[in-house]
Order: C-alpha cells, then sequence, then structure tokens
C-alpha cells in the first residue's frame, strides 16, 4: 500500500442527490419539494417564530412592565470585602481606581458601598454612592466618606 492507491472505507462516501435533473433521475418534476404551498416555492425562508399558521407566541402573551430609561445601576460592593482589600492590600484609601486594580468592577461601572459586614480599618472610602448603613458603619470606625458624581 501506498499514497497512490488509497481510497476511504466501502460505505463510507455517498454521492450526493442530484435534484432536478429532469424526470428520467426519478427527482425530477418537483424536485423533491412536493405540491405547492410556501416551501415548494423558490425563496422560500421562514420568518423567525412561525409555527405554520398558528398565532405565534410572541402575539399570544400580552405585553406588560416598563424598562425606566432614567435607571442608573449601581455595582454593589459590601464593607466586608472594603476590610478584606484593606487588610491584603494595606491600604487607608479605598477608591473606584482600586477596586479595578483588585477587579471587583470594571472601569465604566458606577459603586455603591453596601452596609453588609463589619469594618473596622479606618478607611477613607471613595465612591458614586453609599447606604446609611454604610456610611455609619465607616464613619463609626473613623473613616471619612467622598461621594462622586
Amino acid at each position: 500500500m501506498n499514497l497512490s492507491n488509497l481510497k476511504p472505507a466501502e460505505g463510507a462516501t455517498k454521492t450526493r442527490k442530484r435534484i432536478g435533473r429532469g424526470p428520467g433521475s426519478g427527482l425530477g418534476g418537483t424536485s423533491t419539494r412536493g405540491h405547492k404551498g410556501a416551501k415548494s416555492r423558490s425563496g422560500y425562508s421562514r420568518k423567525f417564530g412561525f409555527e405554520g399558521g398558528q398565532m405565534p407566541i410572541q402575539r399570544r402573551l400580552p405585553k406588560y412592565g416598563f424598562n425606566n430609561i432614567n435607571r442608573v445601576e449601581y455595582k454593589p460592593i459590601n464593607l466586608d470585602v472594603l476590610q478584606r482589600l484593606a487588610e491584603t492590600l494595606k491600604l487607608t484609601k479605598i477608591d473606584v481606581q482600586s477596586l479595578v486594580d483588585a477587579g471587583f468592577i470594571s472601569s465604566k461601572h458606577l459603586v455603591k458601598i453596601l452596609g453588609n459586614g463589619a469594618l473596622t480599618a479606618k478607611l477613607e472610602v471613595e465612591a458614586h454612592s453609599f447606604s446609611k448603613s454604610a456610611e455609619a458603619a465607616i464613619q463609626a470606625a473613623g473613616g471619612t466618606v467622598t461621594k462622586l458624581k
């Protein structure tokens, strides 16, 4: 055996159906598309969500709710995260950039500090928003709170 006489295994290859090549082929006439109907026509492509003429689900179900275009999305960061960050990196000031560097947020996110967890470190914290409990906890630990625009 050499490269000049290699061939696929028996039954591994099939010849494709050549449809629409006259009545003698047995696949002429309607070319396996059947008679009449949308799928027999040339250029047919089914609409997204088409259910055979039945009323599609996106039209059967009612619309509800709305999206508030003025909504402001904040990325929540808890006090225990700030405490852990301050201990591991020996920080006294935590701002948005230090949270980005630590991998908690992306630079395009707005940050809201929430009051879950305990804070013992005296920290200067800069963020876009604070919960009342977080603000009170930071000030109780001797730290300062700065709200960004």
